[in-house]
């Protein structure tokens, strides 16, 4: 028997989170200088569909502004991502590159940027983020291809060893100078790691452009803040725990600072009792399979942040713990066991936890 599930978001925007009652986790980014004075004492909301997902942006503006014309700017970003990184479009430059013959292919500086950023992250954590999974993510059901056929639900190893022949980081040749990427004819490009990040860090350039320098900004779960709010409060967010995890509620306060989280349950099929989540091994060709159930990482860069989140998942607690504390990244893990759920957290994690409020 085949079902599917994909799982509400992860994060909950609010208020005022650490008056509402005793026994929350609370977490405190480091500051490094006073907030700034937010541009007026006006708070806007504003929300929408996109990239598959829903987005929504709560903002300080500055006098005179119109909720017209930051709704007006956040569609042009958005729509601007789609058009680069979106497989579902037939005319995205990611789906140009997919179906592009063998040989050299000419990028977009925006399409190269995200690229480049991609194979370094590849590179940094030994594939484990990887931008060419595109065939394993469309073999598996994942993709733009839709779902696999409910009588035959899990690809033949024959199968796998072909979409992993096109696949790796490392049999993507680029080139800085003029921009260029090589085809190998085949290899599928697929930014579903780093593009909710990626588009959450645009939107947010772009409202501090038109003066609201005091923002949040959550799409599909991937979230930045920026300033404080009218009142000094930061602004904060409630990170759901696992179904399961005896835990305090842990609410962060998302002062200049992204946060992203990837799970095992947020989007996954079931086969025979079996759990099979979208977050897929390069190494293997295969969904990860290590326990892990959540991370969830902080990070200056809301695409770096959504990067390494997918990283930590695939490589397992031992080994991304020891990236996370040599990288100085907070990051928090919870793990299915024999005994139940098991939470682990990187140093960096640890220090921006604050007393309980």
């Amino acid at each position: 028997m085949l079902s599917s599930a994909s799982a509400p978001l992860p994060i909950l925007i609010g208020d005022h989170f650490p008056d509402e009652g005793s026994g929350n986790r609370v977490l405190i980014p480091a500051m490094d200088k006073m907030p700034e004075r937010p541009p007026s004492d006006q708070v806007l909301s504003l929300d929408g569909t996109s990239m598959g997902t829903t987005w929504q942006v709560r903002l300080v503006p500055p006098p005179g502004a119109s909720l017209e014309g930051f709704r007006a700017a956040i569609e042009d970003e958005l729509a601007r991502i789609i058009a680069l990184f979106s497989p579902w479009v037939d005319d995205s430059e990611i789906t140009r590159f997919n179906r592009a013959p063998a040989g050299r292919f000419d990028l977009s500086p925006d399409f190269f940027d995200v690229l480049a950023f991609s194979m370094d992250m590849a590179d940094r954590t030994r594939g484990a983020v990887d931008p060419t999974l595109g065939a394993l993510v469309d073999l598996w059901g994942f993709g733009p291809l839709g779902p696999r056929p409910s009588d035959d639900p899990l690809p033949a190893t024959s199968e796998i060893a072909e979409a992993l022949s096109v696949s790796g980081w490392q049999k993507l040749a680029l080139d800085a100078q003029a921009l260029g990427a090589a085809q190998i004819g085949g290899m599928r490009l697929d930014f579903s790691g780093i593009a909710k990040g990626r588009a959450v860090d645009r939107v947010s350039e772009r409202l501090s452009r038109m003066g609201a320098t005091s923002h949040l900004v959550e799409i599909g779960g991937e979230l930045k803040g920026c300033g404080v709010k009218p009142d000094g409060q930061p602004w904060w967010v409630e990170i759901e725990t696992v179904e399961g995890l005896d835990a305090q509620r842990t609410l962060a306060a998302l002062y200049e600072i992204a946060v992203a989280t990837s799970g095992d349950w947020r989007k996954s099929f079931t086969h025979d009792g079996v759990a099979y989540s979208h977050t897929l091994d390069g190494a293997t060709g295969r969904p990860v399979a290590n326990g892990v159930a959540q991370v969830t990482v902080f990070d200056a860069q809301a695409m770096r942040a959504d990067a390494l989140a997918t990283a930590f998942t695939v490589m397992g607690v031992p080994e991304a713990l020891s990236l996370a504390s040599s990288m100085d990244v907070a990051a928090h893990f919870v793990v299915r066991t024999e005994d139940g759920l098991v939470e682990h957290m990187s140093p960096a994690f640890a220090a921006m936890l604050e007393d309980e409020a």
